[in-house]
């Protein structure tokens, strides 16, 4: 591993469970463990796997006022959400836009009382940073907390975690909680990116060991590395960006227009004033160009990021694969890309080049498999 390579504060767990270290976002990261990825797939699927996500971006804002509606007030300058009318204890999925409308990142808002709690893509944490302070710093203070974190996915996370703090039993689908675990103080929310129920877990660095090793002694959880992560998200038609966004993508394309919340659009109380508003409420009410999509391969051959689709066998491409792969719980492969609008709906036919091939791929509804939160 080259010495550029950072490593988390839970490396040496990594390395204790059998973990095959890659190289990730500057980070040495586990890429499976000796289960196997199609096992540690179906685990968390079917019980409860955890995740070392500590190389995301964990970002506080405090208001210099001290009320942090002007915290709130000021992130949504950047962001096409609600953040005013986030409630304390809740977070909403958010998107950091560029001025064109492009997605700059995608990220997690929660409001923790006396401030605005972010996290952030790994790749994108250090221009995230600079970009907030950049453009926010007249209303409050970015802070980067040197933080671990962890994921517990799986519809067997809630029994797993409520052993060590039965609190979380009361939490809900994107609740966010202050606990006292394990003698620290943890930032809790029930979320992750799997499509499956579970928790995000931020700890101080020096608790993160033991935080891991008490979940990894219940004998329904299981240590996860970056490759089940991605074919989890995939089947979960959850976007990974640099792949399916980016800033040449903007939302209303890439299918997360649910993310723009109702007070944003027009008509709605403070409608606009995020960057690239007029492209992307335009794109609302009049729809976009291309789509983000899923793809179902008629064959057992994969399609991987950056095929080039076809609408026949001889003609242009009109599109492309973002991420592709085999989904362990379909027993297929599955696949994500954009296309032209009009070939968009589920059940149309077109064609996917692998190795100079055209193989014919079918467009499915996302996402391939039901989201599992607890909602209520």
């Amino acid at each position: 591993m080259s010495p550029d390579v950072a490593c988390t504060p839970l490396h040496g767990l990594h390395l204790r469970h059998g973990g095959r270290m890659v190289p990730f976002a500057g980070y040495a990261m586990p890429v499976q463990y000796p289960a196997g990825l199609m096992k540690e797939h179906l685990h968390t699927r079917s019980h409860a796997g955890l995740f070392d996500v500590s190389h995301m971006g964990q970002i506080r804002l405090t208001p210099h006022s001290g009320d942090v509606e002007d915290a709130a007030r000021a992130l949504e300058t950047l962001l096409p959400i609600d953040v005013l009318g986030l409630r304390p204890g809740r977070q909403r999925y958010g998107l950091l836009l560029d001025a064109s409308g492009g997605i700059r990142d995608d990220l997690m808002v929660a409001h923790c009382g006396d401030s605005l709690f972010l996290v952030v893509n790994a790749a994108n944490k250090v221009a995230d940073e600079a970009y907030l302070r950049a453009h926010l710093s007249h209303a409050c203070k970015a802070t980067v907390l040197a933080r671990a974190l962890v994921a517990l996915q799986g519809p067997g996370a809630e029994a797993a975690l409520s052993r060590l703090v039965p609190e979380v039993t009361e939490m809900r689908f994107m609740d966010v909680r202050m606990l006292g675990l394990l003698g620290t103080s943890a930032i809790v929310s029930r979320s992750g990116y799997t499509g499956e129920d579970g928790f995000e877990i931020s700890v101080p660095e020096d608790r993160a060991e033991a935080l891991a090793e008490a979940l990894l002694a219940d004998p329904t959880v299981l240590p996860i590395g970056l490759g089940a992560r991605d074919s989890l998200r995939l089947e979960a038609g959850l976007c990974l960006h640099g792949n399916d966004i980016d800033a040449g993508t903007d939302p209303v394309e890439a299918g997360l227009s649910w993310a723009i919340s109702a007070v944003r659009r027009r008509g709605g109380a403070r409608s606009g004033g995020f960057p690239g508003a007029a492209r992307i409420l335009d794109a609302l009410e009049n729809g976009p160009p291309r789509k983000r999509v899923g793809l179902r391969p008629e064959g057992p051959t994969p399609v991987r990021a950056g095929a080039p689709l076809f609408g026949d066998e001889t003609g242009e491409a009109i599109g492309h694969v973002t991420s592709g792969g085999f989904g362990p719980s379909l027993q297929a492969p599955i696949a994500m890309g954009y296309l032209p609008a009009a070939l968009s709906t589920p059940g149309t036919r077109i064609f996917a080049e692998v190795r100079g091939k055209r193989l014919a791929v079918v467009v499915s509804a996302l996402p391939f498999v039901p989201a599992g939160f607890k909602r209520a």
